[in-house]
């Protein structure tokens, strides 16, 4: 076959002709950024927002609500001197929106404030500073737990929450301490001793200290101190939980029982038995909701490990805030106790809760001779099948409700410390839901 090429007019050492405006050996023509340019851009608030954005929603419901108890603390009033208070109106729904939006670090609230246009449009041009967003988050239990009640009273008025039937449910969060901050008591006064000794030392060198290290000399000193209260506090827990150890002993006194450790950073903090089955410093949080609305009707935090004794409390909780009388009680087998079901029987509710197992092949315990006429009626009645599809909408509600506090209402962890703080945290979640989930009811 003769060799032809199918080219003629190329040659091997020749390239193709270069089209008409082909700059292809020319350097790359880019946008690159300039900074250092000024730039004006007109910007007006109320236009940063869709109207139907969370954040005017929060506004909304918070335009509605009574604040007059936080109001109450504010000592700039009138013509006095003083710098002017930051509204609470806007702190509440700084908090509400943030805890919606999943925010629960006081830093990145603040940060959020200055670059974020929903936090931007809620300021309105006021500013704000992490130290005043975690002051007023904690600073606030009774106005915050007044103004739970405030929402349910509405939710109330308006025919959507009931209290004839509570469900009612525990779940454990991750407290602000680590596992091994956990101490005994021989350790905690060592610890105490060192703090005090650690004090005087800084003292006598402020003396000494040269005046521009003065600022550097307070700040050692305030930490010193701060640890040394939180060791006096840990050892003022060791005598509850010497306590709570004691009762176990009686409970099982051939159980080998641990000696009483307290944490050192967070004193009323405990180690519970977590979900994935192991144990972490945590507290236990108490839900309480209404299975028809799903509202959370009542919350509250304890440092318990075990749920045994919490349904009354949260019980009459829900009773106070409302108005109203609970008749029926749902709650699952870490409630049941033989005196909780007698105490609610005397209080005419219904308690709805899976019989115990005899331990015999995992058969329920369906009769007990020694059994007190209350808990023989909880044994017949969980027996029936409108016993069992009463308490089925405990898990379709308990469950769902703490999911979706854990998961979108800042209870994934405690990011503060101490009872009355995480108690707070806890009813700035139980707002939050209540509020997104009834919003064009509390609107009205």
């Amino acid at each position: 076959m003769e060799n032809t090429t199918l080219f003629p007019q190329m040659t091997d050492n020749a390239k193709p002709t270069a089209k008409v405006g082909d700059n292809s050996e020319a350097a790359p023509r880019l946008r690159q950024p300039d900074r250092a340019q000024t730039v004006l851009e007109p910007c007006c608030l109320e236009e940063l927002l869709p109207a139907d954005h969370p954040a005017r929603t929060i506004w909304a419901v918070v335009q509605r609500l009574d604040l007059s108890a936080f109001y109450a603390t504010i000592a700039a009033r009138g013509s006095d001197p003083g710098r002017a208070a930051t509204d609470p109106r806007l702190l509440v729904a700084l908090w509400l929106y943030a805890t919606v939006d999943g925010v629960s670090n006081g830093r990145e609230l603040d940060r959020l404030c200055g670059e974020h246009d929903a936090y931007k449009w809620l300021c309105g041009g006021v500013p704000v500073n992490y130290h005043t967003l975690n002051d007023f988050r904690v600073g606030h239990a009774r106005a915050l737990d007044d103004l739970l009640t405030t929402v349910l009273a509405t939710l109330m008025h308006h025919r959507v929450v009931e209290v004839k039937r509570i469900s009612q449910d525990g779940t454990r969060v991750r407290a602000s301490a680590g596992s091994g901050s956990f101490r005994r008591k021989p350790r905690l006064e060592q610890f105490l001793e060192q703090a005090k000794a650690h004090i005087e030392a800084l003292k006598q060198q402020a003396q000494d200290a040269p005046p521009d290290q003065a600022r550097q000399r307070a700040a050692q000193e305030r930490a010193a101190r701060e640890r040394q209260a939180r060791l006096e506090a840990a050892l003022a827990e060791m005598p509850k939980l010497e306590e709570t150890k004691a009762r176990q002993r009686a409970d099982k006194p051939t159980k080998q029982q641990a000696e009483p450790r307290a944490s050192i950073t967070d004193p009323e903090a405990r180690k519970m038995r977590m979900g994935d089955g192991g144990f972490q410093p945590a507290y236990n949080v108490q839900i309480a909701v209404d299975p028809q609305s799903r509202a959370i009707v009542g919350i509250d935090v304890t440092n318990h490990g075990t749920d045994h004794g919490e349904d009354r409390p949260l019980r009459e909780q829900v009773e106070r805030r409302t108005g109203g009388k609970v008749q029926e009680h749902l709650m699952d087998g870490g409630y049941v106790k033989r005196e909780s079901i007698e105490e609610a029987a005397e209080q005419g509710v219904a308690v709805y809760a899976p019989l115990p197992a005899t331990g015999h092949g995992g058969a329920v315990c369906i009769f007990n001779p020694n059994d007190s006429p209350a808990v023989a009626a909880w044994r017949q009645r969980m027996r029936t099948e409108v016993g069992r599809t009463i308490y089925k909408e405990r898990a379709a509600t308990s469950e769902t409700v703490n999911a979706d506090l854990k998961t979108f209402r800042g209870l994934g962890t405690f990011v503060v410390r101490g009872l009355a703080k995480v108690r707070c945290m806890a009813l700035w979640s139980a707002l939050a839901y209540n509020i997104m989930h009834f919003k064009d009811v509390l609107i009205l």
